[in-house]
């Protein structure tokens, strides 16, 4: 339902079906997220791949974040990449292949500050979908069992207006996120 209203809309900037959709605003919705409080209090942010969270990653990149990011479906585990891995280059390593040339393969994570996962529908209730794969929610699971984030941590989303939903059907290894950001608006769960 989402995938058809964001196509319908235009609001896709590629075709999404089956993925976290990127959107038009997302870089607006990136920078009012580098612009909070939270992300200012945050030095260690643990991120999606997704192409929705490029912005995100860019700009960890310029205010001096360490980055960990997910390998695509986790075939990879986690990259690590410091605040001074590229040398000028945020754009590149901001993408997938680029955190692979900048970054390395890590295996023990440190304490997260963020999570920025992708969504393709949230509710205000913290409820969020991904394309089906359950892999932002094994990542949040994993950061929580291993007690690298708190109760306290932002576990945040960027995603456009459309894709708020009144709710999502949750079920037992759901993981909720308790942010989200949209072009428009901060939703503090």
């Amino acid at each position: 339902m989402i995938w058809e209203r964001m196509e319908k809309s235009s609001i896709s900037i590629s075709y999404s079906h089956g993925r976290i959709p990127d959107f038009h605003g997302s870089i607006k919705a990136s920078n009012l997220l580098r612009n909070s409080v939270e992300w200012k209090d945050s030095n260690i942010i643990f991120v999606s791949p997704d192409t929705a969270q490029q912005t995100v990653r860019k700009n960890a990149f310029y205010d001096d974040k360490d980055l960990i990011m997910a390998s695509p479906k986790l075939l990879n585990g986690y990259i690590f990449l410091d605040s001074n891995c590229t040398n000028g280059n945020e754009e590149e390593a901001s993408t997938i292949k680029g955190a692979f040339k900048h970054g390395r393969k890590i295996i023990s994570i440190p304490n997260v500050d963020m999570v920025v996962e992708g969504s393709v529908a949230v509710d205000i209730y913290g409820g969020r979908l991904g394309k089906g794969g359950g892999y932002g929610d094994m990542e949040i699971s994993y950061l929580k069992n291993n007690k690298l984030i708190t109760s306290q941590t932002p576990v945040v989303t960027t995603v456009h207006e459309i894709q708020i939903i009144e709710r999502i059907p949750l079920e037992s290894h759901d993981e909720k996120i308790n942010m989200i950001i949209t072009p428009e608006r901060i939703l503090r769960i």
